[in-house]
């Protein structure tokens, strides 16, 4: 299992938006875009995404762009991930009647780790992305040479 550029791109920006949310800012493209080197038209259409996934919310005009819809403790991983890939799904290629038992150890092994994947991105919210980021940030290590 990988983090595609998509869903990662998806949760940079909404760090961001949840970082204004506390000041109540709309947050524009083109600064979300600059600040974590997006391509803007890409960041356009993930975000237009999660505004139909009642994730965002937008606002046009001069003064206009985005903002969480719901506070970032209520938006799980696991929901911004659905949101942009569909479900997780693994399926067989092969004809039912030729299906070995190696396959289905196979399918029993990727369901349980699908399971479990779900279950820690149900676990984290936005909030704690944001708080783990924040932690990150004030453990910064100097190294002298």
């Amino acid at each position: 299992m990988e983090l595609s550029c998509k869903v990662n791109y998806a949760l940079l920006a909404l760090l961001e938006l949840a970082r204004h949310r506390e000041r109540g800012k709309l947050v524009q493209i083109e600064q979300i875009a600059a600040d974590y080197q997006i391509p803007d038209r890409y960041l356009a259409q993930l975000l237009m995404t999660l505004r139909r996934c009642g994730i965002v919310r937008s606002q046009r005009g001069a003064k206009g762009g985005y903002l969480l819809a719901r506070e970032p403790g209520q938006i799980t991983l696991l929901e911004v991930f659905t949101c942009l890939e569909g479900t997780w799904s693994h399926k067989q290629e092969s004809q039912a009647a030729s299906l070995t038992q190696a396959h289905f150890a196979i399918e029993e092994i990727w369901q349980e780790a699908t399971m479990a994947a779900t279950a820690v991105l149900q676990r984290y919210t936005l909030e704690d992305l944001r708080q783990k980021r924040d932690e990150g940030q004030q453990f910064n290590p100097m190294y002298y040479i």
